[in-house]
């Protein structure tokens, strides 16, 4: 059925996510033991991120019993919904994909990671087509050594089988999960690409032994107990009275059957051709001879496929094969936005917004429309005499009871209850009535001064002016609304929580275009949250580069999903690659993933864009103008037109030296050489990576803007914005960072566990606040926050006048820096009643990998 490898990840400490924000902990759990019959058992199985209320990735399928978990396939944003409704993932012994792509195993690094720093060390097994092993073999470049995954190709269809050499709590217990290939119709088997082929999963659980009749054994003649056990195991043994054999059926009731779950992946229209005529399904048909016989009467599908597909002829003449199923559509169904998957997230954005409208816009209305309706999926209403009548659509945390027996079918006890905006405001004046004032003179900030009215709130008044509002560097001067927004998509540390996703910063250029810096997981969600679907396509569709700081996993991990989607976004549009920049290890990675799928992506190692660099690189392009000059001469020369002269030769004996440099360098070259372009058409004029201290090959990077010419003609300075990525406070830093119209600077810590911060090389907030100081930079923008502190950081009150706290979602204009500082104060109003931790929360495993 299948072909294993076992490894352990066994690339160095430096090159795994960055889990530092608290030490390792490690949990060890009990063997596990199952009782398949028994009556009291639970299970279900249970719809996971569905939609993730942002239409971008595959929801995953939770199969639970009581000690021991599946989950089929792992969107990015897994990990976040589970922590944000308390799902347990310590326990999850198997992952099964149906397809390999950025849509189904997004999550699945981040998921390895963690489940590293909580398991016991007994490996997790991993199922999947034939090109698993690509993205196994991928993640080893950022993946640590001590994170170990079980790697399973399904290459036949048939039951999931472990080999002897797994670990024995790995085996199944209560289920047999087969496995059914399915690929698209009408393409030979040597044609099919791995990337082509779908895996059906059937969940079979056994079956509940029938009651024991004692009173039927005594009349039998069976006096000695111990043979009452051998009956229900289904042995058959002597009367101890009478002459007769006695068998398991005259003492016990019929067995209850198991129910059946078949999890559907039918990704295009010639897969569900090739559905309909599949063989291996026979036996679970309704109309099937086969199926009185056996049994095999399937209680739930599962279907994941997208509704053109899943509406189309083909696939509703497929599922009236299953009467008796009731069908749920997880395929491409979103939420309303009023009813948010992350409701711990959305309802401090909610507070905020009412706060600072001005730096916490609302989510886009634009999502708040269904990509998918019940007019989408007609077979539901076509024929109400219909079983198919009972589809239902996919709802977060649906479940289907498996065990016990007598509650089996659909369970929505669990669903999340819709949650507006409105109540979330509601419930805040109420706990704090003067929030409406401290509202109305934040308000204030962004009118003129003759216009502000004095503020009522003695909690949040200061005894020494914030700063001298006229104070305010030249590139600000007549600024623009259009110039320049950055939009902070994840600003947590390690893996994502249910207040903070992880490391993302948006550069809307608007006209000019966009860049991203750093691209958690879930990169794509936070950009739809923000920007709306439309908003979210546009802004990768526009993308001018994106830069990566280190090769740590939630530094990079969304960067897959965002490179697919403008993949897609620009097929059959005239378009150059995207330029991708990052450490090269990164690029070990991307090379190797683009064996599973086409990331329309050209690589340039940061190392290429150091001031150093850039300069080379300046020199060697006014060097190819002159041996340009000097070609031209030769030819004039040859032809008699020029006399030659000793420079001349000399130049054009650079010029065949130079047609030898290495094949590397001219690529590097030609790159940097279209970055420039490309980067100019953003109207940024530099953008240099430069080295920090954190793990090998983790660089920060400065963007400096063109200058521009005011309505007299002034020359005015463009505007500079320097990203630490993470790092100790450094003298490149510092260095890196002088005059910086903005330093955006990683605190992971606060200032008490300076220890802590040295040991992981990450920073306090009051040294990146330091680093602001010593640098002159005009605004410091705290982010990368441990995940310790889900809502408002630790924060001394010392050098507050030029600093600001990022939350997620927080967009600030160039046009709106004079205000930061003075937001400060009412944020800390806003959470005075928030705990520093969340004490509600399972503890957050974070590790140093």
């Amino acid at each position: 059925m299948v072909k294993t490898k076992e490894f352990k990840f066994n690339e160095a400490r430096a090159k795994g996510t960055d889990r530092s924000s608290k030490p390792t902990v490690m949990k060890k759990f009990p063997l596990k033991h199952h009782t398949a019959n028994s009556t009291n058992t639970t299970a279900y199985i249970q719809i996971l991120g569905v939609g993730m209320d942002t239409h971008d990735t595959m929801p995953s399928i939770l199969l639970f019993f009581d000690r021991q978990r599946f989950i089929f396939n792992a969107g990015e944003g897994l990990q976040r919904f589970c922590a944000e409704h308390k799902i347990k993932l310590s326990k999850i012994d198997h992952i099964c994909l149906s397809r390999v792509c950025s849509e189904t195993v997004g999550g699945l690094p981040g998921l390895l990671l963690t489940l590293a720093g909580m398991g016991d060390g007994v490996p997790v097994n991993i199922w999947g087509p034939s090109n698993l092993n690509i993205l196994v073999d991928a993640m080893k470049c950022f993946i640590p050594h001590h994170s170990m995954v079980h790697t399973n190709l399904v290459s036949h269809t048939g039951p999931l089988q472990i080999d002897s050499s797994a670990a024995v709590s790995s085996k199944f217990k209560d289920v047999k999960i087969s496995a059914i290939l399915l690929q698209p119709n009408g393409v030979k088997a040597s044609d099919v690409k791995p990337s082509d082929v779908s895996v059906i999963y059937v969940c079979e659980l056994h079956e509940i032994k029938g009651k024991f009749y004692k009173e039927k054994a005594d009349a039998l003649g069976i006096t000695v107990k111990t043979k009452y056990k051998e009956l229900t195991q289904g042995k058959s043994v002597k009367s101890d009275l009478l002459d007769i054999t006695v068998h398991p059926n005259d003492v016990m009731g019929a067995p209850v059957p198991g129910p059946i779950v078949i999890i559907v992946d039918c990704p295009t229209s010639s897969h569900a051709l090739e559905l309909i005529s599949a063989q291996s399904l026979n036996d679970y048909y309704s109309d099937s001879s086969n199926q009185s016989q056996s049994g095999n009467i399937v209680n739930c599908v599962i279907h994941l496929g997208p509704a053109s597909v899943v509406n189309s002829s083909h696939y509703k003449k497929w599922m009236k094969k299953f009467s008796s199923a009731q069908h749920v559509m997880a395929g491409y169904v979103m939420n309303e936005v009023q009813n948010p998957i992350l409701k711990s997230s959305a309802r401090i954005t909610a507070r905020l917004n009412y706060l600072c409208p001005h730096l916490f816009p609302l989510m886009s209305s634009s999502i708040q429309q269904p990509i998918s309706t019940a007019s989408d999926f007609n077979f539901l209403s076509e024929d109400p005499t219909s079983k198919l009548s009972d589809g239902i659509f996919a709802e977060n945390l649906l479940k289907f009871i498996l065990r016990p027996h007598a509650h089996l079918g659909l369970d929505r006890s669990n669903v999340p209850s819709p949650q507006a905006a409105s109540a979330v405001i509601d419930e805040l004046l109420l706990e704090s009535p003067d929030i409406a004032d401290a509202a109305q003179h934040v308000s204030q900030l962004w009118q003129k001064p003759a216009e502000r009215k004095e503020c009522a709130i003695s909690k949040v008044t200061t005894h020494k002016p914030i700063l001298d509002e006229n104070s305010v560097p030249s590139c600000l001067e007549n600024i623009r609304r259009d110039e320049l927004e950055v939009t902070f998509l994840g600003t947590g540390s390690s893996q994502p929580s249910k207040y903070r996703n992880v490391t993302a910063i948006y550069f809307n250029l608007f006209s000019n275009g966009s860049l991203l810096l750093d691209c958690g997981e879930g990169t794509l969600a936070q950009l739809k949250r923000r920007y709306g679907m439309e908003g979210a396509e546009s802004a990768v569709r526009n993308l001018a580069c994106i830069w990566i700081s280190h090769i740590h996993a939630d530094h990079h991990v969304g960067l897959v999903r965002i490179l697919t989607l403008r993949r897609d976004l620009l097929k059959g549009v005239s378009h150059d690659p995207l330029i991708v920049l990052g450490p090269s290890q990164l690029k070990r990675f991307l090379d190797a993933y683009q064996r599973l799928e086409d990331l329309d992506m050209q690589f340039l190692d940061n190392k290429a864009t150091t001031l150093f660099s850039w300069e080379t690189f300046e020199l060697d392009n006014e060097s190819n103008k002159n041996n340009e000059l000097v070609l031209e001469r030769d030819e004039d020369v040859k032809n008699g037109n020029l006399t030659s002269s000793r420079e001349s030769c000399s130049q054009g004996s650079s010029k065949r030296l130079k047609l030898s440099v290495p094949v590397a360098k001219v690529e590097t070259f030609a790159l940097l050489n279209r970055l420039k372009k490309v980067l100019n058409e953003a109207g940024i004029e530099r953008l240099i990576s430069f080295p920090v201290v954190h793990c090998p090959e983790s660089f920060g990077v400065v963007l400096k803007a063109a200058d521009r010419i005011n309505s007299i003609g002034k020359a005015i300075p463009g505007w500079k914005v320097v990203y630490s990525g993470d790092t100790r406070p450094c003298s490149e830093m510092v260095e890196a960072s002088q005059g910086a119209t903005i330093l955006i600077h990683e605190a992971t810590f606060e200032d008490g566990m300076a220890g802590e911060a040295i040991a992981k090389n990450h920073s306090t907030t009051k040294e990146a606040i330091e680093v602001g100081n010593s640098a002159a930079a005009y605004r410091v923008i705290l982010t990368h926050f441990s995940q310790r502190y889900p809502k408002v950081p630790v924060l001394d009150e010392i050098s507050m006048h030029k600093t600001c706290i990022a939350f997620d979602l927080m967009t600030i204009n160039l046009a709106d820096l004079h205000v930061l500082p003075k937001v400060i104060p009412y944020l800390k109003l806003l959470f005075r009643t928030e705990m520093l931790i969340d004490n509600s929360d399972d503890h957050v495993v974070e590790a140093d990998l």
